[in-house]
């Protein structure tokens, strides 16, 4: 009985913790479709209307734009840097590793502020202009953690013999890599990649502190937040990114776990 009650206890906790963590992301569609101005129940009717305003924003598609180039870019170079960085550590051993993997993986501990604040300083001092190019450099930072985390997952559930097998075959360390490793790890890749950009589309301090007058569509909201009139249209907005985020998510989650069974390696947990 004492057991059974235990369990109910975790039971409803999870529950409330849940509707307390995703209530606010519930409602985002509710008044998406409220035909009223006013952010309040109870509602004033079903309207597409925000949507349509949405799209004829010429601002809005500006900063998504922005945001869809910044994001392809940094999660392409996030990925592309964290599995070289995870390749090397967890197939070689050098002095410093520890402290090399430390650094990489510290921007996921350290506050965006600061580091937003640092490269802001750096940039400036070596005469870089503010604009899309200084929010790839900053996500890419950001990105590069997650990247290398689902890469050494990735390279660490390898079986050691394939490679050896290719090398006893007459394969280069490139070409073994090219033909044998390479298509082991790739969704990996497609993982890492889809992470780093869903990371890089919401992230907002460092494209605040990077983008000069460049907008993105976090800071584009963020603007738009002063004005009650625009609150319905970033309602419907924000139910769309909800959505883009949930599907790029779901695939990420897919081939992380085809990546798994694939290599044969123990499940330890995914991202949803």
């Amino acid at each position: 009985m004492n057991g059974r009650f235990q369990g109910g206890g975790l039971r409803a906790y999870a529950i409330l913790y849940l509707l307390f963590l995703y209530a606010p992301i519930l409602l985002l569609p509710i008044f998406a479709f409220n035909a009223g101005t006013i952010v309040a129940f109870p509602l004033k009717g079903f309207t597409t209307g925000w949507f349509v305003q949405m799209w004829d924003n010429a601002a809005l598609r500006k900063a998504l734009t922005n945001s869809l180039i910044i994001a392809f870019s940094a999660s392409i170079l996030s990925t592309c840097l964290g599995t070289f960085a995870a390749r090397a550590s967890t197939r070689f051993r050098f002095p410093g590793k520890g402290a090399a993997i430390g650094l990489i993986m510290m921007p996921l501990v350290m506050p965006e502020i600061i580091v937003s604040m640092s490269l802001l300083v750096v940039l400036l001092a070596v005469g870089i202009e503010l604009s899309i190019l200084t929010v790839i450099l900053g996500h890419t930072l950001i990105c590069m953690p997650y990247a290398v985390a689902i890469m050494t997952t990735a390279f660490s559930s390898l079986d050691k013999s394939l490679e050896e097998a290719a090398y006893d075959l007459g394969e280069t360390r490139f070409s073994a890599f090219r033909l044998v490793i390479l298509p082991l790890v790739m969704p990996g890749i497609i993982s890492a990649m889809l992470m780093c950009f869903t990371v890089s589309l919401d992230e907002f301090i460092i494209a605040f502190f990077l983008a000069g007058n460049e907008p993105t569509l976090p800071t584009y909201i963020f603007s738009q937040l002063r004005f009650p009139k625009s609150i319905p249209v970033i309602m419907a907005l924000g139910t769309l990114l909800v959505l883009a985020s949930i599907v790029l998510l779901g695939i990420a989650e897919y081939f992380r776990r085809r990546g798994i069974a694939r290599t044969g390696a123990k499940d330890t947990g995914g991202f949803l």
